[in-house]
């Protein structure tokens, strides 16, 4: 069995994505884990790739040239390129975010942008989606990237799917800051802010007031909208409004309800609103959306 082809439950779903792993000389790779990983393809698989992947990446080592040259064909054919958290530095040497930006770790992002000055590089995001290239943070935001790009190639309904076996959040917004000034509570003590977001999932079909929202967590209004941004990296405002997105887009996937029921029961109040939104926060109409995902298109 290759290492490429592990074993399937014959219980477990199709799988959307095709994933072949390789590098520019395939064989045994050493990390600093402690362990070593097999790898059967050369960078061949690159031609035939429609997504490429580059995962963390050593900052002290050179990066191929042959390596760069794939990356740059693949793109240059229409591949989508990713770099996960220190793979940033790949992407940088490979030129194609040059006079453009890349997310990368916070730790490494002085190196980087000391390297490659007509970078900009972002540490202050969990992920910069460019269209063609894709970059991310650390290990948790990888995760949140790649399950972005799940919702953007298969939809909400899929990626919440996955989101579920993987124990995470469903949806991270890749504007969402790295770090935050309190992640967690102190101590052993209730987190009312989670409560609060939890209070409030359970409500995306109502009006949804502030002072209400904040006396439910039994704290001001002013007390509440200074704390939930330290909580989580954003206003309530944005926070509630992407929940609401999120149901809208597994409602519109899911279901065949009138444009107007969605954004009822999303909380966007009505057919305008929701195309306004999706218009300015997601890029597409609802419509659009709706006939793109209904199928579930595989990709490789």
């Amino acid at each position: 069995m290759r290492a490429s082809e592990p074993p399937r439950s014959p219980t477990a779903p199709i799988p959307r994505y095709r994933v072949t792993v390789c590098a520019a000389e395939p064989g045994a790779l050493p990390t600093r884990a402690g362990f070593d990983l097999a790898v059967y393809h050369g960078l061949e698989a690159v031609a035939e790739a429609d997504t490429v992947v580059v995962p963390s990446w050593d900052p002290d080592l050179p990066v191929a040239p042959e390596l760069g040259e794939a990356l740059r064909a693949a793109h240059a054919r229409g591949a989508r390129i990713v770099a996960l958290c220190l793979g940033a530095f790949v992407l940088a040497e490979s030129g194609l975010v040059d006079g453009r930006e890349v997310t990368t770790h916070w730790h490494a992002a002085p190196l980087l942008a000391t390297r490659h000055p007509g970078i900009r590089v972002r540490s202050d995001v969990l992920w910069t989606d460019l269209g063609d290239v894709v970059s991310s943070a650390g290990t948790v935001a990888a995760l949140d990237c790649c399950l972005h790009l799940v919702r953007r190639d298969l939809g909400a309904a899929v990626a919440g799917e996955v989101a579920r076996r993987l124990v995470m959040a469903p949806h991270r917004d890749g504007s969402q800051a790295q770090f935050v000034r309190t992640p967690v509570p102190d101590d052993d003590g209730p987190d009312e802010i989670a409560a609060a977001m939890a209070w409030a999932r359970w409500r995306l079909d109502r009006p949804l007031d502030l002072d209400a929202w904040a006396d439910g967590a039994l704290m001001s209004r002013r007390t509440f909208t200074r704390r939930f941004p330290e909580r989580t990296g954003e206003s309530p405002g944005r926070w509630l409004l992407r929940q609401r997105l999120e149901l809208a887009r597994t409602l519109l996937e899911t279901t065949q309800l009138p444009m107007d029921e969605v954004a009822e029961r999303s909380g966007l109040g009505s057919s305008a609103s929701l195309r306004r939104h999706f218009r300015q926060v997601l890029g597409t109409s609802p419509r659009r959306h709706r006939d793109q995902f209904a199928d579930g298109p595989a990709v490789r």
